[in-house]
């Protein structure tokens, strides 16, 4: 009865401010600003939401780019190997709420069509990274560093054959894991082109559909351990893809200037050329040099396992709602 009155009293706590969505993608050091949920204030090659709360449930439609999502306008150049960084916000401009489960990354092909075009559920995920718990630290998650206004870093791997590609960097707070179906999805969804000469593809056994590469009986995803320091996470989906390059890790907050271009400004990218240009119509195939600038330093470096629903952020309180469960839980336990 004691830990059903603590579901209870969270449940009527206001959660305006305790959701989120990527409010900017930094690729190869050039900033790209992402709409906030609902609101269309210019182009970008991040998917907008409808609404920064979570995708509930691993069969929801919506898993596959979140809630709602529409197709950007624009599909932005990037290369092999190059260093991507997200930003995670929550509602009112508050730094991310949540410090309760991994962040995975998948990228899938856009095929033949231009991602701005491109809307298959049947689409093919393949995993490029995942972030669970910090090194020989149990008791903390990387996801933990968002909520100081970190940002998440990575590379693409290092010989991906040239074309469109959608990025899906996802969080799954698992707060409420506890109980089946409570687990909280946050994916986002990036348009990019990349250049170069790669050749490498996924191998069939690499891949999922969103959804489908899920279940909400999956150990990582139904976790009533979820609050025990000593627990071992089993992160949910396929392994990490034979595609994928190094390690991500959180990194300091983005500083690069982002803006949303002008009307007349570009909707599509040639891959890995650092300019976007509105007359380009197909994936790109030529090649391209990378850039090698990036953001800031890393804080936590992960080792990745083998291959074998309001939004105007007006409710805010100060402490997140998983930290104050962990208090409560263990409270109850004693």
């Amino acid at each position: 009865m004691k830990n059903l009155s603590i579901f209870a009293a969270l449940a009527a706590l206001p959660l305006v401010a305790a959701h989120g969505f990527v409010s900017q993608v930094v690729i190869d050091g050039k900033a790209y600003a992402g709409n906030p949920p609902g609101e269309n204030k210019g182009a970008s090659p991040i998917r907008i939401i409808s609404d920064n709360g979570p995708v509930k449930g691993a069969s929801n439609q919506d898993l596959f780019c979140g809630l709602k999502a529409q197709p950007a306008e624009m599909v932005v150049p990037a290369n092999s190997g190059s260093k991507v960084s997200f930003q995670w916000m929550a509602g009112g401009g508050q730094n991310w709420p949540h410090n309760t489960g991994p962040m995975m990354t998948y990228m899938a092909s856009c095929g033949s069509t231009t991602c701005d075009k491109f809307d298959d559920h049947n689409a093919e995920w393949f995993k490029i990274d995942e972030a669970g718990k910090k090194p020989n630290d149990d008791s903390t998650w990387v996801q933990a560093d968002l909520m100081k206004g970190d940002s998440y870093s990575l590379n693409l791997p290092d010989n991906l054959a040239p074309g469109d590609y959608l990025i899906r960097h996802e969080i799954i707070a698992l707060h409420l894991a506890v109980t089946k179906g409570g687990a909280e999805f946050y994916p986002s969804c990036t348009q990019v082109r990349i250049g170069g000469n790669g050749n490498g593809t996924p191998s069939s056994d690499e891949t999922v559909t969103f959804p489908g590469g899920y279940s909400d009986t999956d150990p990582g995803i139904f976790d009533p351990t979820v609050f025990d320091s000593d627990s071992k996470y089993v992160f949910p989906g396929p392994p990490i893809s034979k595609l994928a390059a190094t390690d991500g890790e959180s990194s300091a907050p983005v500083t690069a200037s982002a803006a949303f271009p002008s009307a007349s400004g570009s909707s599509t990218g040639e891959g890995g050329n650092g300019n976007a240009s509105a007359t380009s119509s197909s994936p790109a195939a030529t090649a391209s040099t990378k850039s090698t600038s990036g953001s800031s330093s890393a804080k936590c470096h992960l080792k990745k396992r083998s291959a074998d629903n309001s939004t105007d952020g007006s409710t805010l309180y100060p402490r997140h709602i998983s930290r104050v469960m962990a208090r409560l839980l263990h409270g109850s336990r004693h």
